[in-house]
């Protein structure tokens, strides 16, 4: 079976464990900081402009969102992490929820996306742990912002700083650079 990456569909948002989907169909956990474009990538993967919510400042996604693909899996996408211009307390409630999200076995894979043109935070390499017993594909969005001399010594400090054993996968959601390679991927991750 051939997944159609247009074929989606919002189906919840949780704010709490009780709220996780728990019906045995895999679920991709797209991670990444606030600020990093992490809504434009799925907008981009499943050729809409509105589905995941993208804001002019970060931190739009504050709960557990799930979104259906081609009845395939889920993906599913996790509150923002680092700068958010909200709450210590809320920032705090967001790592809980994904916290409990990861303690829940109910990943399957994660897509982390990252900057292009930033060298990993801590808490990126944190969330590389968090991914550590599951596949992963790390995604390095805002590539049409380097200039190409700056792109493979930018794509090998993200890398190395991850720990990664092949570099991450170059990505544009702005242009769409990378896009069939990250389809392919992700249908790679669900086809049984």
């Amino acid at each position: 079976m051939s997944i159609v990456f247009e074929r989606v569909e919002f189906i919840r948002s949780a704010v709490e464990p009780a709220g996780f989907l728990r019906d045995g169909l895999p679920q991709l956990a797209f991670a990444g900081r606030s600020n990093v474009g992490k809504s434009s990538v799925i907008n981009r993967l499943v050729g809409r402009k509105n589905l995941a919510r993208v804001g002019a400042s970060p931190g739009k996604t504050n709960q557990v969102n799930y979104f259906c693909l081609d009845g395939a899996g889920y993906l599913v996408d996790l509150p923002g992490y680092g700068y958010a211009k909200v709450s210590k307390a809320e920032r705090d409630r967001w790592g809980r929820l994904m916290e409990d999200y990861f303690a829940s076995g109910l990943v399957t894979a994660g897509v982390m996306i990252v900057d292009a043109r930033h060298k990993p935070t801590a808490d990126d390499v944190t969330m590389r742990q968090w991914f550590r017993d599951h596949p992963l594909v790390v995604v390095a969005n805002k590539l049409d912002k380097l200039k190409k001399s700056e792109i493979e010594p930018n794509l090998a400090c993200i890398q190395e700083t991850l720990d990664l054993s092949a570099p991450p996968l170059p990505f544009s959601a702005e242009k769409g650079t990378g896009l069939e390679e990250l389809r392919r991927q992700l249908a790679a991750l669900l086809e049984p």
